[in-house]
């Protein structure tokens, strides 16, 4: 038997026109983002499809913007008869597990909504602008990053955040120790060590007034039990305990994305085929660099919808 992933991206895949096929094509996909609308009082879809592209980068819209893109594809997936059965097990990276909440039914579309613009400008607002940063570390490993980032900080926040593949991981926290990473990194080997376009220096100590938000947001919703087992970002091992949902979801803000570990795990368990349901391919290209035998698609237009439909139900 074929074991299948479905995979959700993370903030940076957005790109202004995104999900307007699925919402064509679908009307269970225009549903997605008027629900989505209507949850956050705001005509997020317009932003979405004829937008400034500096807008939807802001992090409040950027969050919700990519959950919505997942769901109408999600959505448009069942109009072709394609369940959330049909994976084994679900993952996102960092925002995307909100998004492989939601698609599992553990989450409502319009808390997943709501709780992504909390958690969008939570983020923004724990740091002030010019204090931190994020920087991609090319061609060293989650160990050897992790050894940079603790000489780096001196004092200061300098962690690991992303464990993205083999040969990128992104280290997070204040400026100058994010820089004197960079540096440290060269003379470790690394190919190269590149100051990212971030807004703020996510999963790292400096998020924890954020992390304190997202604690107090998701006493406000209901939980429930998913309907395929979640592989979440601290653990990179699968969950369906709710209890346990929310802690780790809080301790996503400043923990590290575990993604290249989760895809081991997934692997592991069996996995051969992961399909990465939304905007962009970013997820896809890692996994390749992860583990060249699992087969990767990204579904990101209605004909993706109709080959895979025809592909999982042949």
């Amino acid at each position: 038997m074929v074991l299948r992933a479905f995979v959700f991206p993370g903030q940076g895949a957005q790109t202004i026109g995104m999900g307007k096929g699925f919402a064509d094509a679908y009307p269970t996909a225009k549903a997605v983002f008027d629900e989505v609308d209507d949850a956050l009082g705001q005509d997020l879809s317009g932003l979405i499809w004829d937008g400034d592209i500096a807008d939807l980068t802001l992090t409040e819209n950027a969050q919700p913007a990519l959950m919505a893109t997942s769901m109408a594809a999600m959505a448009a997936l069942n109009a072709e008869g394609v369940e959330i059965s049909a994976a084994s097990f679900v993952a996102g990276h960092s925002l995307g597990e909100y998004s492989a909440l939601c698609a599992a039914g553990s989450l409502s579309l319009a808390d997943t909504a709501r709780l992504l613009r909390i958690r969008g400008k939570a983020m923004q607002a724990a740091v002030p602008v010019g204090v931190g940063a994020m920087a991609a570390l090319l061609g060293l490993d989650f160990a050897t990053a992790q050894a940079v980032a603790a000489e780096a900080a001196q004092g200061e926040v300098c962690q690991a955040a992303n464990d993205n593949d083999p040969g990128q991981v992104v280290v997070s926290g204040h400026k100058a120790a994010v820089e004197r990473a960079c540096e440290i990194a060269k003379g470790k080997g690394a190919k190269r060590a590149v100051i990212l376009p971030v807004s703020a220096p996510f999963h790292c100590a400096l998020m924890q007034p954020a992390a304190d938000a997202m604690a107090a947001a998701l006493a406000d919703v209901t939980i429930s039990a998913p309907n395929v087992p979640v592989v979440a970002n601290v653990l990179a091992s699968a969950n369906s305990d709710t209890g346990a949902i929310t802690n780790l979801l809080v301790q996503q803000v400043t923990g590290s994305v575990r993604w290249r570990e989760s895809i081991s795990y997934m692997a592991a368990e069996g996995v051969t085929e992961i399909y990465e349901i939304g905007a962009g391919k970013a997820l896809s290209g890692m996994i390749r660099r992860i583990d060249r035998e699992i087969a990767c698609k990204a579904v990101n237009t209605p004909e993706d919808v109709v080959a895979v439909a025809a592909e999982l139900k042949g």
